[in-house]
């Protein structure tokens, strides 16, 4: 009888959506244009501090989902573009059906949602059949509008009535208050196996003691600045090469190092997120040059490093299982 043995695999498309035009940028050629600019302005639009009037999260104006995966990022970036106080989103569709609509002249923010495909394929050798099982992700760039750039007469009720499930409203669930919140981030942090030496000046991770350094607690603003370092740091630690396995050994001023700093950047982003901290960091002009070239260089080296802060994070502090019909998390992006 015929052995049978199934063997996965992965394979990514491009984020261009098929099907696109050949002539002038994408939508994602267009974003990391538009980034360019704000980080040439100085400007790192991916940062914000903690902010519950709305919630904290990005969710669906409609069913209050929150956006997954890379996403908060790519949408934060959206909301710094168009000054948008609140972090709910919904698509043009859902909302035509109630009678809002977006503004004349506005713009969409495109996330990123996964299609997964596989097939099974057959191959034969030394007289043995075997059943391939052949995966592989495409993306199909969704766009979502900000309810700021969303007009009728419905509008003000939906957003008052996500408010209030969000628990910004006079009834809606109680936001964590912060000590709740600094204990949580303690809890996950510590957590981490990476060891923690407190002193000195500095912030960073030795990847050949794997252990990160950093300044006394009283050193720092505020609890959460702290906890937003100590973050960045973490993520750093996951690319040990017995973790994931990332280039470290870049030096300041060269592709690599940017591109590392990049993704511990945008990693801390999404812990910020997830343990309710945000990310408030002081920028660094050196390494606004230093991405600014990096993307100019290869604007498909954000979602690059978006894919890579996302398993980082995933890493330290995965995100709780989505309930059926969610929205499903940008799982990697092209090599």
């Amino acid at each position: 009888m015929a052995a049978r043995k199934k063997v996965s695999g992965t394979r990514v498309s491009g984020s261009r959506a098929s099907g696109s035009r050949a002539s002038g940028p994408s939508p994602e050629e267009a974003l990391v244009t538009d980034l360019i600019a704000l980080l040439e302005q100085g400007t790192t639009p991916w940062r914000r501090p903690w902010d519950g009037s709305g919630g904290g999260h990005h969710v669906n104006l409609l069913s209050g989902h929150r956006y997954r995966g890379a996403n908060p990022i790519l949408l934060t970036l959206g909301m710094h573009l168009r000054g948008a106080g609140l972090p709910f989103w919904c698509g043009y569709a859902e909302a035509k059906r109630l009678g809002v609509f977006p503004r004349k002249g506005s713009k969409a923010v495109r996330i990123l949602r996964p299609q997964l495909h596989s097939r099974e394929e057959q191959s034969e050798g030394n007289e043995v059949v075997q059943t391939v099982q052949r995966s592989w992700v495409s993306y199909r760039p969704v766009p979502v509008f900000n309810v700021c750039d969303l007009e009728g007469e419905a509008l003000e009720g939906l957003i008052a009535a996500r408010q209030e499930a969000e628990g910004a409203g006079p009834q809606g669930a109680e936001a964590r208050p912060e000590p709740e919140r600094i204990a949580a981030a303690e809890a996950v942090l510590g957590a981490w196996p990476v060891p923690v030496s407190h002193g000195g000046g500095k912030a960073f991770y030795l990847p050949e003691l794997d252990r990160i350094q950093l300044p006394d607690r009283a050193a720092f603003s505020g609890a959460e600045s702290f906890y937003a370092t100590w973050a960045h740091e973490a993520i750093h630690s996951t690319g040990h090469k017995f973790r994931l396995q990332r280039d470290l050994g870049g030096r300041m001023g060269f592709p690599r190092y940017a591109r590392e700093e990049l993704i511990a950047e945008l990693g801390s982003v999404l812990l910020g997120q997830r343990l309710e901290i945000g990310c408030d960091l002081a920028n660094h002009a050196a390494y606004l040059e230093a991405w600014i070239a990096l993307l100019k260089e290869s604007p498909r080296v954000l979602f690059q490093v978006l894919s890579a802060a996302r398993q980082a994070a995933d890493l330290i502090c995965p995100e709780a299982a989505e309930p059926q019909g969610g929205e499903p998390q940008l799982m990697a992006a092209t090599p």
